[in-house]
């Protein structure tokens, strides 16, 4: 069984799948608490269904974009066999997860979306190395960026663990905390090879 917050359709907003319609899962809990956390409602508020009623939930949209979010979803070991089944129909799957446990059980089909978390966040000592040694191409990892500590602090590990050569990268600024102006101004002054992503349903004002 499954621990789910809650199912909603709406637009993807913080990917390179950004502005398209996808059905969310959302799982419950987490094993961090990121100071900038915007889904704190997804740590204990939870009911239990079976993938296959997740996948019966999710027909009635006729999206063929599907994001497993939390939380963290890689806290439950149903998440993988839900992966391979929506893989498996078909779906375009996406998981976001925060780098903290591993991904190598998860079927090569699903793009993994992995937030690794700046010093910002209160959980930058988080990160699971091993996971570079699973990244596939169609993978993204994003930074959440506050300030310039976070923002050079990302460029190092960019460096250090040579992403650009693993997965595409993208850098967001924390909603309300920094201009992304700002942001985008570093990137170009630096000249790093990143995406600018901000949270395209929180300037929409959409779920």
């Amino acid at each position: 069984m499954l621990k789910i917050n809650e199912i909603f359709y709406s637009l993807q907003g913080e990917s390179t799948y950004a502005g398209l319609p996808c059905v969310f899962i959302r799982l419950a809990q987490c094993n961090l608490r990121c100071a900038y956390c915007d889904t704190q409602y997804a740590y204990d508020n939870f009911y239990e269904i079976s993938t296959d009623e997740v996948l019966k939930k999710i027909e009635q949209y006729n999206c063929p974009l599907v994001e497993i979010t939390g939380g963290e979803p890689l806290l439950q070991k149903e998440t993988l066999l839900l992966t391979k089944n929506l893989c498996d129909k078909n779906y375009k799957v996406l998981i976001e997860t925060n780098g903290s446990l591993a991904i190598k059980d998860l079927d090569k089909r699903a793009v993994v979306i992995m937030d690794i978390k700046c010093p910002s966040s209160g959980c930058s000592q988080s990160f699971l190395e091993e996971n570079i040694n699973f990244f596939k191409k169609i993978d993204q990892v994003k930074f959440v960026i506050a300030d310039e500590i976070d923002y050079n602090w990302a460029k190092e590990k960019i460096k250090k663990y040579a992403l650009q050569n693993l997965a595409e990268i993208i850098f967001s600024p924390v909603f309300g905390k920094i201009e992304p102006s700002i942001l985008a101004q570093w990137i170009l002054r630096d000249k790093i090879n990143v995406r600018l992503q901000v949270q395209l349903h929180k300037v929409l004002n959409v779920k």
